[in-house]
């Protein structure tokens, strides 16, 4: 991800928001949390102390995916990965999920239990259910699940 990217990246994380979590996570909160988590100096912030990949059809950024570094003991923490919903199920966000897990031993990713698309993702990749805890976000109770794929 570039600075040019960032407000594909902003758009992409507002639709795919919008659409994943409708019916799940109220309006009001998805909005408050993207205005912080997906501002300009956030993302700026993200791709200073982590990776950040963009999935790109054409030159359109379609997608992307924010991994944690990798620590001493070859993990990460899958942030984010998000893609337009006309894109998904196309094996992008394989691809994304794929470049940014490529050197490590194990991730572990968060995911609110009712998002059955990236349960459904996850599973996929080989991730398996290892925690779920209720979380406050934003004054919203979500049910999150804790997955984690060994690698090597």
């Amino acid at each position: 991800m570039t600075v040019n990217d960032i407000h594909s990246v902003q758009q992409v994380a507002t639709e795919s928001w919008h659409h994943t979590y409708k019916g799940i996570i109220p309006l009001d909160v998805q909005n408050n949390f993207l205005r912080a988590a997906y501002s300009t100096d956030m993302l700026k912030k993200r791709m200073e102390e982590s990776e950040l990949w963009v999935a790109l059809v054409e030159t359109k950024v379609v997608g992307f995916a924010n991994f944690t570094p990798v620590n001493e003991k070859w993990e990460s923490e899958l942030l984010a990965i998000y893609l337009l919903p006309e894109y998904q199920r196309k094996g992008i966000g394989t691809a994304l999920f794929e470049k940014g897990s490529r050197h490590v031993k194990k991730v572990i990713v968060h995911v609110e239990r009712e998002n059955q698309n990236g349960m459904s993702f996850y599973r996929t990749q080989g991730f398996s259910v290892t925690d779920e805890f209720d979380e406050d976000f934003d004054g919203h109770l979500l049910q999150t699940v804790q997955m984690t794929l060994q690698i090597k």
